[in-house]
């Protein structure tokens, strides 16, 4: 566990905190946040990375990539916190080479380079696709074994993420105090991309032609932030920790989604041949194109999945995390797509 005083430390001062993909739609709303309680921000950005949306922000922006080492330590000298929420996210059947080397191999060189610059604490966000898939329908905890290939969801996003997360916890075990949130689907402003906000914005332009029985876990962005704020000043070395809210159908979330953007929600429920069939087609495109489609199926494979929920119990235990209701994450995600035009 981590020391008392270090604890007490992220409250009596403003901290220096450097986030990795603060550009993103998480790394946003951290920043946003970590801002607001006075702390002195630094973000580290690409030279190509668009960052308009975060005018306004106090942030000290760095140049810096996952793939360059030195500039990692540049980015992290004098730094209180890490907040590593970098990732390359593609749901795609195999590990591709940008997946290894931003996500295994740019979260072993930010490793290295908080041991370097001798940076108090890492907070490492995973994802819930390191967790596992409930065999019994009840939602699972940190505790449960990464069991993804027995239902043929090991994708490349998910494999590279668990490895990254186990390296990540090995560095706990000898000489990091870091600790690991494994965020659930987030809805929330500052999706500038967007990421998963792409659901929503899909729903409302009716480009969804039907829903899929699969559940998931869905969850304020902004509770997740808090939550990786809770988890540097109260959780513990090595430990951890599942961020997420509601576990909802596609059905439930897409009507959901409709209500508040007063738009008619998909109305019939995809036949699973009809949509192994756009499936093969997407991984078509995805051979001949190069690039991620649409639909695949991969995507598919996680539509029809009944068993990907999870509890944030220890969360609520251990950090005093407490998220609000998903409907006031799209209604707020809805106002900040229109606000900047994408709607």
């Amino acid at each position: 566990m981590r020391s008392l005083p270090l604890l007490l430390s992220c409250y009596a001062r403003p901290m220096r905190v450097t986030i990795t993909g603060a550009t993103g739609l998480l790394g946003s709303n951290l920043a946003f946040l970590l801002a607001e309680r006075g702390h002195s921000v630094r973000c580290i950005r690409r030279a190509t990375s668009q960052v308009s949306h975060l005018d306004g922000v106090p942030i000290q922006w760095v140049a810096a990539d996952l793939g360059e080492p030195e500039s990692l330590v540049r980015a992290f000298e004098d730094a209180d916190a890490v907040f590593h929420c970098a990732a390359e996210i593609e749901v795609v059947a195999a590990v591709t080479p940008r997946m290894q080397a931003v996500n295994v191999e740019g979260t072993r060189h930010v490793l290295d380079a908080v041991r370097t610059c001798g940076v108090k604490r890492l907070i490492h966000c995973s994802s819930t696709t390191a967790i596992g898939i409930s065999t019994d329908g009840r939602p699972i905890d940190e505790t449960h074994p990464w069991n993804l290939a027995d239902f043929g969801l090991d994708d490349g996003y998910a494999t590279t993420k668990r490895q990254s997360q186990e390296m990540v916890l090995a560095a706990a075990a000898e000489d990091v105090d870091a600790v690991v949130v494994c965020p659930a689907f987030m809805f929330g402003p500052f999706d500038s991309r967007p990421s998963s906000g792409l659901m929503i914005l899909s729903v409302v332009r009716g480009q969804v032609p039907g829903y899929t029985p699969g559940l998931n876990n869905f969850v304020d962005v902004r509770d997740v932030a808090r939550g990786m704020i809770a988890a540097w000043e109260k959780g513990g070395r090595g430990e951890v920790y599942i961020l997420g809210c509601e576990n909802m159908g596609y059905r439930e979330i897409m009507e959901l989604i409709a209500r508040e953007a007063l738009v008619s929600p998909p109305r019939f429920s995809m036949p699973r041949a009809l949509a192994t069939v756009a499936g093969w087609l997407g991984d078509l495109q995805e051979l001949l194109s190069g690039k991620e489609a649409l639909i695949n199926s991969m995507r598919v494979r996680w539509g029809y999945c009944e068993g990907y929920v999870v509890s944030s119990d220890k969360a609520r235990r251990e950090l005093g995390y407490a998220p609000g209701p998903v409907d006031v994450a799209v209604r707020d995600a809805l106002t900040w797509f229109r606000v900047h035009d994408m709607l």
